[in-house]
């Protein structure tokens, strides 16, 4: 399947402006390349600092944000976001507990994806449920 078929099909016709912020080099880079393949304007941000400035400057319909960022965290990046204009936000992080996904609903996120490894085998599960 080439590149432009698999683009068309997935496209919606609807190019969406996302804000993607995660300190993870690799992480970043793969969202952003994969978003921006389907069609979307992707702006990013490794740092709390620099998501909020771009917030500042510029409207987005999406901002998919980590948690733990080094400079501060996603929660205050999506109050921020949410206080500036309506935006869908989507949480991408590896805390799990029940606190952390009640936490990010009420800072604002729709929809949490929490990916965590056991110490044991460090096998990805989902939402910290047990195996």
């Amino acid at each position: 399947m080439s590149d432009d078929r698999s683009r068309a099909e997935y496209n919606s016709g609807k190019s969406l402006r996302i804000l993607v912020v995660e300190d993870h080099s690799d992480t970043l880079e793969a969202l952003s390349r994969l978003l921006n393949h389907f069609g979307h304007d992707i702006s990013t941000a490794d740092d709390a600092r620099s998501a909020l400035d771009m917030i500042n400057a510029k409207e987005f319909d999406v901002v998919l944000c980590d948690i733990a960022l080094p400079d501060g965290n996603g929660y205050d990046v999506i109050v921020e976001a949410k206080r500036k204009g309506a935006v869908k936000a989507v949480a991408i992080s590896g805390f799990a507990e029940r606190d952390d996904i009640e936490r990010g609903r009420q800072a604002g996120f729709e929809l949490t994806h929490h990916i965590v490894s056991t110490e044991s085998d460090h096998t990805p599960y989902e939402n910290g449920s047990s195996r």
